[in-house]
């Protein structure tokens, strides 16, 4: 299952039709906060959830599983082709994420690209379960790895293997006001 393009999809049609995530979980019968987290690629909803969404936004259960052009060996694109998609709430901490590769089916990577703007908020650790290979374009962060006092700031061209399951959270460095890096999960 393509758990990211069927959250693109569930989140597109859903704005579409100038619908909230308040209304698609009431007219579906499912909480605000699992349609939040089938939206962000953070669960994988069963086949009936599914079922219930698709009725609830008026397509089909082929339609959100549809690849179209996306079943294909290679994809060639631009960094700036890109598709936004949010994250873990990744507008409120500043960060803006693109899909770099989300016309490719059955890919074992996740790349994205990650653009960073000041915030007032301040984002926890978090981990994931799968490695992930970080490279900073431009600009400057601290990468905090651990804890809040395990950080180390990162500049243009620096590069970070992280192991799967290791807390971490990236922020702006002092004084910039932008970032931009890309991201490489494997795909769970």
């Amino acid at each position: 299952m393509d758990l990211l393009n069927i959250a693109q999809k569930i989140r597109k049609v859903r704005k579409q039709q100038n619908m909230t995530v308040e209304q698609l979980a009431a007219k579906c019968g499912l909480s605000k906060g699992f349609i939040s987290r089938l939206e962000n690629f953070r669960i994988n909803a069963s086949v009936s959830a599914l079922a219930k969404v698709s009725d609830a936004l008026g397509i089909s259960m082929s339609d959100l599983f549809s690849d179209e052009d996306r079943n294909v060996d290679c994809v060639f694109s631009n960094i700036h082709d890109g598709e936004e998609v949010e994250r873990n709430k990744s507008d409120k901490f500043g960060m803006k994420y693109y899909s770099l590769a989300y016309k490719k089916t059955n890919r074992s990577l996740e790349p994205f690209m990650i653009e960073y703007r000041p915030t007032k908020h301040k984002r926890k650790m978090m981990m994931h379960e799968a490695d992930e290979f970080y490279t900073l374009l431009e600009g400057e962060v601290v990468f905090c790895i651990g804890d809040e006092d395990n950080c180390r700031k990162m500049k243009a061209n620096d590069v970070l293997y992280l192991s799967k399951n290791i807390p971490h959270c990236v922020h702006l460095a002092d004084g910039c006001k932008f970032a931009r890096a890309i991201t490489v999960y494997e795909k769970k």
